[in-house]
């Protein structure tokens, strides 16, 4: 299977595209810039190829899908790449993927990296600078978005399976050396709902966390705040959903 893994020059994202490689997967990698190619070099010169585009950037995003439609189809795509805090937390974490979701050729399988956090987020899409420019939207606030940006693609999308992953406080660049999850489990859920015949995996509108689905934040599964977040994504890329 071909798979494209954002975000992974490190964390979860390399450690992912490191295993879909070794387990005989062709994999697209990211970089955040050219500079950064250099952090997915052991994984292109095992065969996989590279794509660059700062997910901060709306521009950079929208030439990042038009790389990864010209390599051809794919499979499967695993929206990991992520960021924390200050102000380019939605800009990465949610409108990023919406673009790429939007904008890239429609794979059999989409994949978004969420957080248990997005219990704690808001489900108000009002007053956020989606730009980046101001710090408008908490992290957790971003991965309620994100978790609710899968639920409306596999609500609008049925030919597409499309679900939501938590991977645990593991120890990451971003977690922390004394994150006390564990490791591989923190990307195995990825991998198993990006290539698995499983029955469980080809299933759709998910939230997971280590390969069991668990109750998301009510408001995933609200179709009126599905739309509310899709209209504002819209309004603010002009770009929607076909």
């Amino acid at each position: 299977m071909r798979i494209f893994v954002t975000g992974s020059a490190d964390g979860l994202g390399k450690a992912t595209a490191d295993t879909l490689l070794r387990a005989g997967h062709e994999v697209v990698a990211h970089a955040r810039s050219t500079g950064r190619l250099a952090a997915v070099r052991d994984l292109t010169e095992r065969g996989a190829t590279a794509v660059v585009g700062d997910l901060a950037d709306a521009d950079e995003v929208r030439a990042l899908a038009e790389q990864a439609n010209r390599l051809g189809p794919l499979d499967a795509v695993i929206h990991n790449a992520g960021v924390y805090a200050g102000p380019p937390v939605l800009p990465v974490n949610v409108v990023a993927p919406y673009l790429l979701t939007a904008l890239m050729d429609r794979p059999g399988r989409l994949i978004y990296v969420s957080s248990g956090m997005h219990q704690g987020g808001r489900a108000r899409v009002d007053a956020l600078d989606w730009s980046g420019r101001r710090a408008t939207g908490s992290y957790s606030d971003s991965k309620l978005f994100v978790t609710t940006l899968m639920a409306a693609v596999a609500a609008r999308w049925p030919g597409t399976l499309s679900n939501a992953v938590d991977p645990g406080w593991v120890p990451t660049r971003m977690g922390g050396p004394g994150a006390p999850d564990d490791l591989r489990l923190g990307h195995l859920t990825q991998e198993w709902l990006a290539t698995s015949d499983d029955d469980d995996a080809r299933t759709s509108g998910g939230y997971w966390h280590h390969q069991r689905r668990r109750q998301p934040h009510p408001s995933v599964h609200d179709p009126r705040f599905q739309d509310e977040l899709l209209d504002e994504l819209v309004r603010f890329t002009g770009v929607g959903l076909s």
